[in-house]
């Protein structure tokens, strides 16, 4: 069974990055202190760029041509058009990649990993979301965006429009769990049904949140972009530390 759930993409390539980092480090160093010191570099990397891609759009993009005025008329349009069933199917879309549900999900494929022994998987499910969400905070923090000017449908802090933490979170984890499924399951339907979910899952949270006056599409676009890059991340951490692993494993294998 445990067989079974080893995941290829967590696992590293022969010469490939992930193997050169991790040899970088030394060749005795433990896997954990690897998987650290790849996940601290990427997750400051991301978040710089995340603050860097927040400046360019409040201080360049947004006073570029019509794009401010666009931006605009789609969100009083989006409000103007608001309907009962139209507003709970944006609810829907808003708790499933909200602050509950998805650490509900990763806590359960957390046990289920610790249970089974798989720490990768359990690192992966469990610091993905922590870089997004970090990564995330680090940017509202420090880049401050007026949320569209229409009625809003939640309240929250209204200088905190980008980025769209909720579709970052929606393609960290789900994007996430079918990286995974896909990697190990090779079926062509599987894949092609698993990945039409996981590209929908996001492009739905992405229309709920502006349809409920939270986001500009540009908020949403540098959500999506961190959401990636929380998983690219991720993925290369896990990588490093099974690199780590591996080599701890064959000196020790010389040694015996």
């Amino acid at each position: 069974m445990t067989a079974w759930l080893t995941i290829p993409v967590l696992e590293p390539a022969a010469g490939g990055r992930a193997e050169r980092f991790a040899a970088a480090l030394g060749r005795d160093r433990h896997p954990v202190i690897v998987f650290f010191a790849a996940w601290f570099g990427g997750f400051a990397l991301i978040a710089v760029l995340s603050i860097g891609a927040g400046f360019l759009l409040t201080h360049g993009l947004w006073h570029v041509g019509g794009v401010a005025t666009a931006s605009r008329h789609f969100e009083g349009w989006l409000a103007a058009h608001r309907t009962p069933s139209r507003t709970d199917a944006s609810l829907i879309g808003s708790i499933m990649a909200g602050g509950v549900v998805l650490p509900i999900i990763v806590a359960v494929i957390g046990v289920v990993g610790a249970a089974l022994r798989k720490w990768r998987i359990v690192a992966f499910a469990v610091f993905g979301l922590i870089a997004e969400s970090g990564a995330y905070r680090v940017t509202t923090l420090v880049v401050h965006e007026h949320r569209p000017r229409v009625v809003r449908l939640e309240s929250l802090p209204v200088n905190a429009s980008y980025p769209s933490g909720h579709t970052a979170a929606s393609i960290a984890v789900y994007g996430g769990i079918v990286l995974l499924l896909t990697s190990r399951i090779t079926n062509p339907a599987f894949r092609a049904c698993a990945w039409t979910v996981a590209v929908a899952i996001p492009i739905y949270v992405a229309l709920s949140r502006m349809y409920r006056g939270m986001h500009y599409p540009l908020d949403v676009t540098g959500g999506a972009l961190l959401g990636i890059a929380a998983l690219t991340v991720i993925v290369f951490a896990c990588r490093s530390a099974g690199a780590a692993a591996e080599s701890r494993t064959k000196d020790q294998t010389r040694a015996s």
